[in-house]
C-alpha cells in the first residue's frame, strides 16, 4: 500500500515545480517580446503599419506576464522554503522579466516612430539602422536560448555582441547629428535618432538577460 503524503499548514512543499512553471512563463513572455521586436522591425523598415498596430495588443499580454511572474516569484520566496540556489533563480527571474518588459516597451516606441516617419521618403541611413536592428534582435534571441538551456557561456558571450550595436549607434548618431543643409523638415532625422537610441537600449537589456543567466548558473555576477 502506497503511503499518502499530506502537507499540514506548517509543512511547505519544495518549490521546484513552481520554479519550472515560472521558467516556462518567462520563456513564453520572451517569445512575445521577440515577436513584438520583429513586428517593430517590419513597421519601421518595411513601412508596415499593420505590424505597428499588432504591437499594442502584444504589449498588453507582455505586461500581464510581467506582473504575474513578479507576484509568483515573490509568493514562492515568502511562502515556501527555497534553497539558496532556488532563491538566486527567483530573484534573477524578477530582474530578467523587467529587462524583457523594457524591450517590449521599446518595441512599442519603435512602432510609434514608424507611424510618425511613414509620410516621409526613406532616409539614406535607414538600411544601416535596419542592420543595427537585426543585430539587436539576434542578441535577444541568443539570450533567450541561453536562458532555456541555462548556458552560462552563451549568456556571457552576448556582451561581446553588444559591442557591434554600440559601434553602430555611435556611427549612426554622428552621421545623423552632423548632417548639414538638410532640405525640408528635420523630423525624420530626429525620429531616426530616437529609433537608434531605442535599439541601443534594447541591446543593453538583452545583454542584461545574458548576464542574469550566467548568475543563475554560477552565482557569480
Amino acid at each position: 500500500m502506497k503511503a499518502v503524503v499530506k502537507y499540514t499548514i506548517f509543512e511547505k512543499p519544495q518549490p521546484i515545480r513552481a520554479i519550472k512553471r515560472l521558467e516556462r512563463d518567462v520563456l513564453r513572455m520572451g517569445a512575445l517580446v521577440e515577436q513584438s521586436f520583429r513586428l517593430s522591425h517590419q513597421a519601421l523598415f518595411n513601412r508596415d503599419l499593420t505590424a505597428a498596430e499588432q504591437i499594442r495588443r502584444l504589449d498588453k499580454k507582455i505586461d500581464r506576464f510581467y506582473r504575474q511572474i513578479e507576484v509568483d516569484c515573490a509568493t514562492i520566496m515568502s511562502n515556501q522554503a527555497p534553497t539558496d540556489q532556488e532563491s538566486r533563480c527567483l530573484s534573477s527571474f524578477m530582474q530578467l522579466v523587467r529587462d524583457l518588459e523594457r524591450i517590449g516597451d521599446y518595441a512599442k516606441d519603435l512602432a510609434e516612430i514608424a507611424m510618425k516617419i511613414f509620410p516621409y521618403p526613406p532616409h539614406p541611413t535607414l538600411g544601416e539602422v535596419a542592420i543595427m536592428s537585426d543585430h539587436a534582435q539576434s542578441m535577444l534571441a541568443t539570450s533567450l536560448v541561453a536562458l532555456a538551456d541555462l548556458d552560462e557561456i552563451s549568456g556571457r558571450r552576448i556582451k561581446l555582441l553588444d559591442d557591434t550595436v554600440d559601434d553602430a549607434y555611435k556611427r549612426l548618431y554622428r552621421n545623423l547629428a552632423q548632417q548639414k543643409d538638410v532640405p525640408g523638415v528635420v523630423e525624420p532625422i530626429l525620429l531616426l535618432t530616437l529609433a537608434i537610441q531605442c535599439l541601443e537600449r534594447m541591446a543593453d537589456h538583452a545583454t542584461n538577460i545574458g548576464q542574469r543567466v550566467a548568475y543563475i548558473v554560477t552565482g557569480q555576477r
